[in-house]
């Protein structure tokens, strides 16, 4: 598949394998996607441009050279504002929908903020619909997109662990400069260049957090641990250090690498890309050593 091909298809997943075999270590990208489904229909009057800033634009180019160092990348095949791989399948907003939802619900600070497994409203307040999700429309988004991704993270922690006796995954996201209103918990908030996210210590053994914390910090970027995000489903289900696999979200600042608003590439891509590739060589080290 040609990158042409990859950014105007629908699938559930991309993955991109070494040639050779594959170290312990492995990435996953679930909000880089800009492929569009054709059954999204999200309201007429709002602008794809700002529509596309729910992305996470370009992470899955930062990282675009991991395969050749041994390190699989996955990423998600749709948008983060169709259907968002990092919630739970019961974080359900059931207001955005035309039905009672069937299954297990849980509200949690996400779906208060119309943020669950399927978005209602932008960071910034805009309502993404102008019509209400059926029921067996949000279904056929789980079914076609959600569970094959999991799937496919299943997959790869298995062979990492069946390979090496050991799995080491980085959920890799990008954040805006400053919070939005609706984004977290924390509207307005300055982030930090890099926040690695471990849940508090339960997804991954500590080393794991103190080598990538520590090798940023020696390249010189300001990085906070846990706050104000700390990893959320991915690493939740991913991350079981007591069965030797270890998972943790690194998030990077976007003004770090592009223009927020117009999302294009800034002079930074390639020198934060360069960093990438020397922590992503550290860290396969760290990982064959552990």
């Amino acid at each position: 598949m040609t990158e042409a091909e990859r950014k105007t298809a629908e699938s559930p997943y991309f993955l991109r394998m070494p040639e050779g075999e594959s170290g312990p270590l492995f990435l996953d990208s679930p909000h880089s996607c800009t492929t569009y489904p054709a059954d999204f229909r999200y309201a007429a009057g709002l602008p794809l441009p700002l529509l596309r800033q729910a992305e996470d634009t370009f992470v899955d180019a930062l990282y675009a050279d991991a395969p050749a160092r041994g390190i699989p990348l996955l990423e998600a095949g749709c948008p983060r504002s169709y259907l968002d791989a990092n919630r739970g399948l019961a974080e359900i907003d059931e207001s955005l929908l035309d039905a009672p939802w069937p299954g297990p619900k849980q509200e949690t600070s996400k779906t208060r903020l119309g943020k669950g497994l399927a978005w209602r409203v932008l960071d910034t307040g805009e309502a993404i619909y102008d019509r209400k999700l059926t029921v067996a429309e949000l279904q056929a988004r789980i079914d076609t997109y959600y569970v094959p991704y999991y799937a496919q993270l299943q997959r790869l922690s298995d062979q990492a662990v069946a390979r090496h006796g050991v799995a080491f995954h980085i959920n890799c996201h990008s954040m805006p400069s400053e919070a939005a209103r609706f984004a977290t918990e924390h509207p307005g908030l300055q982030h930090p260049d890099f926040v690695v996210g471990d849940r508090d210590g339960t997804t991954c053994d500590p080393r794991f957090t103190d080598r990538v914390e520590g090798l940023l910090k020696e390249m010189g970027y300001d990085v906070w641990r846990n706050h104000p995000y700390k990893g959320v489903e991915i690493v939740r289900v991913v991350g079981q250090p007591q069965a030797n696999r270890h998972s943790l979200q690194l998030e990077i600042n976007r003004k770090l690498y592009m223009d927020e608003v117009g999302l294009t590439r800034s002079a930074g891509f390639d020198g934060l890309q360069r960093n990438l590739n020397a922590l992503m060589d550290e860290l396969l080290r760290f990982a064959r050593t552990f």
